[in-house]
């Protein structure tokens, strides 16, 4: 009877994947606008396919050396057979879904633009239903690589135990999550050093030194800037919550087949149950796409209203049917795994909420920023980051109140018994489960992030053709919009993090089980003589026995070095966007100075030139900061062992989430306070408040489109290595 349930699931991923290809045929069907429009967006579609291309060159070769480590941890016992493959799939799935999205991007944006020269309500459409290929084509081929799984794992895998068989498919299909991961990571930190080197190069030489407008086709840097806008903000993004999407679901499937191991009758059902929820969102995405549409004369809180219908007449379904689904699948507890839900999807809404007024100008936090360019560049800087820092409470406030109820919600608000053997595995289900209600409606909510670069691009086109005013004018109400919706998305993106995260943590317990039955260790020896079954082994069993406690200088070891990652990280991939950015500023420069009629407008530039410096910094750069994220993550296993593991995950969650949310939203509002005084604000364009903001916005770029969203795979990524490599951690570490 469960499997009746089950096959929901590979039907909407058909479902999504059908419904993608029919905005994108309708999108196609849509004129690109002038023979000059199609020029320039026959320039930045090539642009971005070849940066893609040697990307996944690179990112290949590493496949390769890591498929090859876990072959051979296979061949020694350390490893599951099935990994490797499912590694592979893992990466390859992200890398189609970033590359769907991007193609999708690269086409829709000039003709975002010859909508927009009609009415605004049309470039609205065809940009948010462009981006919406991008969000459905990543909830369907997740699902869909998640249902192949499944159905192959419980045909290969033969076990007398049916519980102890799920637990093994479920472990085994987290694993491509690391897959996942690494190709998420280096499509993030590669697109993000690739156009914030060119964002950069082009505003510090256009804008400030030569002043002219943001992508005036006069400046070489400016394709490259086009470019990037996607290969960062939608391959990376696409790539980025496919990640997140599958990683919710498996980890909850994982710790319901070991919450529910004593009840084989529900056992299956609470493997199921996530992928379910997640298969009616996106039936209820598709709904809430098709309400997105606004007035002519719509300003930014009436553009920023349509999207929210949208997004938040989802929410509200996947809460209602929540309780049905869970109902049908016959959980006792069912009201409160609900409410558990209903907590991430609450939790994501305030993220959103909270990121907007701090990020958009409508709001008096971006309108100070702004406001402090008056006096220089100095006090836009130091304006910025105080507000990033005091954003953060939102979204840490809401992830601790998401965390505790859905914790208690399936235990009544058993308070007193919380974190007994019988309760914690239930608590930690439902903590997991709101991290999949976070994600369920993604089909949607990734609409609006992927429409932002698209809409970013349009603008360029219409300024790069010389378009007439007024298209300009709906082109930057589009483009400010998007600047709050990728804000939203990335708060949105790490909030999701966090809790996926923490449900790893548990899952990573589980894959320790695995890894000590999988080296014939059946017992657990306490130091007081006791003994547990390593199959009847509990949560807190293992905890115990690895004593995973604040107390154990190995955890706290642990701690320190996962919360140094996370400023290891950004520092360098702050650098590796200074150092490509400094090639590029040279670049601009010289061409100005050496390609005469540039600026007159009697030359061309020589607009490959940049693009090629923006390809090869971003190639070069990703690596170290990339390949850390592999590495740490096992030497501190067989260092340090599992304590030190789960203090490196623990610091790395809590001290990357909220450096993650402070870079978004500084980054967001120092953009969003640059295009409050662009819009005839505060002296306007290329008066001394709007060069101060520039700047600001320059130091925001690599904040908000580079290191900030790359936090969220970093802290998924060790996860996922760890679990991985969970084998070879049990089996020998130096300190035990």
């Amino acid at each position: 009877m469960s499997m009746n349930y089950f096959y929901v699931v590979p039907l909407a991923s058909l479902f999504a994947l059908g419904f993608a290809f029919y905005f994108f045929k309708r999108m196609m069907r849509e004129s690109e606008g002038t023979e000059k429009m199609k020029t320039i967006a026959q320039y930045v579609r090539e642009g971005a396919m070849s940066y893609l291309k040697q990307q996944y060159k690179v990112v290949a070769l590493v496949f390769a050396v890591l498929v090859l480590i876990f072959s051979v941890m296979a061949y020694f016992g350390l490893q599951n057979n099935w990994v490797p493959f499912a590694f592979l799939t893992g990466g390859f799935f992200s890398g189609l879904a970033g590359f769907f999205g991007m193609k999708t991007a690269t086409y829709a944006s000039a003709r975002t633009t010859n909508a927009a020269r009609k009415s605004l309500n049309k470039g609205l459409q065809i940009a948010f239903r462009s981006g919406a290929v991008m969000g459905l084509v990543v909830v369907g081929l997740a699902l869909l690589d998640i249902s192949v799984w499944y159905l192959i794992l419980d045909h290969f895998i033969e076990n007398a135990d049916t519980g102890h068989k799920l637990i093994m498919i479920t472990t085994t299909m987290l694993t491509f999550g690391m897959g996942a991961s690494t190709q998420a990571l280096f499509a993030r930190v590669g697109g993000g050093i690739y156009t914030k080197a060119a964002d950069v190069g082009a505003d510090l030489v256009g804008k400030v030194e030569a002043g002219i407008p943001e992508d005036d086709p006069r400046n070489p840097a400016t394709i490259a800037d086009n470019v990037g806008d996607n290969v960062g903000d939608v391959a990376g993004m696409g790539a980025d919550l496919y990640e997140s999407y599958c990683g919710s679901i498996l980890s909850t499937a994982a710790l319901g087949a070991s919450a529910f191991i004593s009840n084989p009758a529900m056992q299956q059902k609470a493997v199921f149950a996530p992928m379910i929820i997640a298969a009616v969102g996106v039936f209820l995405s598709i709904f809430g796409i098709f309400l997105v549409r606004t007035k002519e004369d719509a300003d930014m809180k009436m553009l920023m209203k349509a999207l929210n219908r949208g997004v938040n007449t989802s929410a509200f379904f996947i809460a209602i049917f929540t309780f049905v689904i869970l109902f049908l699948l016959g959980f006792e507890n069912w009201i409160g795994l609900s409410f558990s839900v209903i907590a991430g999807l609450l939790a994501g809404i305030v993220i959103g909420q909270g990121t907007e007024y701090f990020t958009s100008h409508s709001y008096k936090p971006t309108r100070r920023i702004a406001e402090s360019s008056q006096t220089g560049p100095a006090t836009v800087i130091i304006s910025g980051m105080g507000s990033g820092m005091i954003s953060t409470v939102i979204p840490v406030v809401s992830i601790v109140f998401a965390i505790l109820i859905s914790y208690l919600s399936p235990l009544g608000f058993d308070i007193k018994n919380m974190l007994s053997a019988e309760n914690i595995g239930m608590g930690l289900y439902g903590i997991a489960i709101a991290a999949v209600g976070m994600l369920s409606t993604l089909g949607i909510t990734l609409a609006t992030d992927a429409y932002g670069p698209i809409a970013d691009n349009a603008g360029g086109n219409a300024e790069m053709c010389g378009l007439e005013p007024e298209v300009r004018k709906r082109t930057d109400a589009l483009d400010a919009l998007g600047n709050t919706t990728a804000a939203t998305g990335k708060g949105f993106a790490i909030g999701s993090a966090a809790l996926t995260a923490l449900a790893l943590l548990a899952s990573y317990m589980e894959e320790i089980r695995i890894g000590l039955l999988r080296l014939g260790d059946t017992v657990l020896e306490f130091a007081d003589g006791n003994t547990v079954e390593v199959a009847k082994a509990s949560l807190i069993d293992f905890m115990n026995y690895f004593q995973v406690t604040l107390m154990n200088p190995k955890v706290l070891a642990g701690i320190f070095i996962g919360s140094m990652m996370a400023f290891l990280f950004c520092g360098l991939t702050m650098n590796a966007v200074g150092r490509a950015a400094q090639k590029m500023v040279e670049e601009v420069r010289r061409q100005f100075r050496e390609i005469k009629g540039i600026l007159t407008g009697e030359a061309v530039p020589d607009y490959a030139r940049c693009v090629s410096i923006s390809t090869k910094g971003a190639q070069h750069e990703m690596l170290l900061p990339s390949l850390l994220a592999i590495i740490i993550p096992i030497l501190v296993g067989i260092t340090m062992g599992v304590s030190g593991v789960m203090g490196l995950l623990a610091g790395g969650l809590g001290s990357g989430f909220v450096l993650a949310v402070f870079m978004a939203n500084s980054g967001g509002a120092w953009d969003n306070a640059k295009k409050y005084i662009e819009e005839g604000n505060l002296g306007g364009k290329g008066s001394d408040a709007h060069k101060a903001a520039v700047v600001g916005d320059t130091v925001g770029d690599p904040f908000k489109d580079t290191s900030g969203p790359s936090l969220n795979i970093l802290i998924k990524l060790m996860s996922m290595v760890s679990i991985v490599m969970a084998g070879l951690t049990v089996s020998w570490s130096l300190l035990g």
